[in-house]
């Protein structure tokens, strides 16, 4: 009896030991959770982004604009989730000069509700560099996909251009040349929506009305010509030129073979000019699906324009001419050095007879495997002054052309790296090196669940930790009645 008493003791000894010990290591886990998750909270870590396209991160270009920003800047996140606060304060991590205000209650902020008209249930980033300030409202931070009809998020877009906007002294103004074009305003409106969002002022340039390419012209563009420009335009055109001016070319093909002799008589001064005829692709691998004349560019990534991007692209032109450069000996005497920007596939061909259906190789047809269908030119006027020309013997890859697939249509600007060409290109002229980048796709796709993937989504996150607790529970017992 008295030994079954001190066994008694022994064993609730032992449990009080062992269920001391097991709530002190409890304690202890618990400590060391709260002091690792205050430590992780403290620290700031970023987010680790494992998706493939870095959808959750900043892409180069912004980062760095936010690291080049020499100007203090506050952006305010007014009634902003906290999704959207967590992204903005990845531009904050990179530069000091970048402060965060989050404004929950604009009750107590009077100064801006009378300053914006907005109310307490307004959402908005305010983004203000001294004087300056660009609003962003939360309609400016989603879209809508018209192929899809699907809204996507493009925060970081709008974020980046209102950085931009704000600590840009003077914009680069780009001048379009009109009077003479086959495309119009219109056409290229999401080109020119671009460039204005990168800080970029564009106007329409009317030649026999101003009389003469403005002074305060950063870049010249010029598109597809359906006529020729008059002798007038022609001589201001090359008085810019010698004057040191930049210009874009974005040429389709002369396909109706119309006299350009004013026009081309400008071309001459950099010794080029742009075919007649198309580039059509055999490479399957090398055009969009069964069309030939949809053609996939190579751009090199080795020249003035792309060095600095530090990858290889492509770019789609649809009916695309070839670009001929005179010889180097030509070249040596109008004072000009050639840049390949880019070439066709090896397995292209030239066309000039628009009458020919086959999409394959006739005996009219020229065998013309790399063809050069960009071009930088750079003319020196004198030992204080270089003019440069950039040409695309492509109007379409930069135009709002749309093209229809199994998944509903598109745009050919927002194929490959079309508008990263188009818009590095105006960067390059318009000394702005620093804007010359890959731009990321932050056009990101919200998904939203139907009730029952939130239902199944719920019941993996609740139900998975219940069922191992209860067959923890269900172990426990079985083996304490086996003992």
């Amino acid at each position: 009896m008295k030994e079954k008493e001190e066994n008694k003791k022994l064993g609730a000894g032992r449990w009080i030991r062992k269920t001391s010990l097991t709530i002190l290591l409890i304690l202890i886990i618990i400590v060391v959770c709260i002091g690792i998750n205050l430590a992780v909270e403290n620290a700031n870590f970023s987010d680790i982004d494992v998706t493939k396209d870095k959808v959750y991160s900043l892409s180069e270009k912004s980062q760095d604009i936010a690291k080049s920003i020499d100007k203090d800047i506050t952006i305010m996140l007014i009634n902003m989730d906290e999704s959207e606060e967590d992204f903005v304060k990845k531009y904050s991590s990179l530069n000091d000069k970048i402060k965060i205000d989050v404004i929950d209650d604009l009750a107590s902020r009077t100064d801006l509700t009378d300053k914006y008209g907005i109310t307490a249930d307004t959402q908005a980033i305010i983004v203000q560099s001294g004087d300056r300030e660009k609003i962003l409202s939360s309609a400016d931070l989603y879209t809508i996909d018209y192929s899809t009809y699907q809204t996507k998020d493009t925060t970081e877009e709008s974020l980046t251009n209102a950085l931009i906007s704000v600590t840009t002294d003077e914009k680069p103004v780009i001048y379009n040349l009109t009077g003479h074009n086959k495309y119009s305003s219109d056409d290229m409106y999401f080109f020119t929506q671009d460039l204005e969002s990168e800080a970029y002022e564009v106007n329409d340039l009317d030649l026999l009305t101003t009389g003469s390419v403005p002074d305060d012209c950063s870049v010249l563009m010029i598109t597809t010509l359906i006529e020729d420009i008059t002798r007038k335009e022609r001589n201001e055109i090359i008085d810019y030129i010698d004057k040191g001016g930049k210009i874009i070319l974005f040429g389709d093909p002369n396909a109706t073979g119309k006299d350009m002799t004013n026009f081309q008589d400008v071309l001459d001064e950099y010794g080029v000019s742009i075919s007649e005829g198309i580039m059509v692709e055999q490479d399957s691998s090398k055009m969009l699906y069964q069309t030939p004349t949809a053609i996939i560019v190579t751009v090199s990534p080795y020249t003035s324009v792309t060095n600095k991007t530090n990858m290889n692209m492509n770019a789609c032109f649809i009916t695309s001419g070839k670009i001929d450069i005179a010889d180097s000996d030509e070249l040596d005497k109008l004072g000009v050095q050639a840049e390949i920007l880019a070439t066709t596939s090896e397995k292209t061909f030239y066309r000039t007879d628009y009458s020919i259906d086959s999409d394959s190789r006739t005996d009219s047809d020229e065998e013309l495997g790399n063809a050069t269908v960009g071009a930088l030119l750079k003319k020196t006027v004198d030992d204080d002054k270089t003019s440069e020309l950039i040409v695309y013997s492509n109007n379409i890859f930069v135009s709002n052309l749309r093209v229809t697939g199994n998944d509903g249509y598109s745009y050919v600007l927002d194929y490959y790296n079309n508008e990263d060409l188009a818009m590095n290109s105006i960067a390059y002229l318009s000394d702005r090196e620093n804007m010359i980048t890959i731009r990321k796709d932050v056009e990101v796709t919200a998904y939203t669940v139907t009730d029952q993937q939130n239902k199944i989504i719920l019941s993996i996150i609740f139900g998975i930790p219940v069922v191992i607790v209860i067959a923890g529970i269900i172990i426990w017992q079985y083996r304490r009645r086996k003992r």
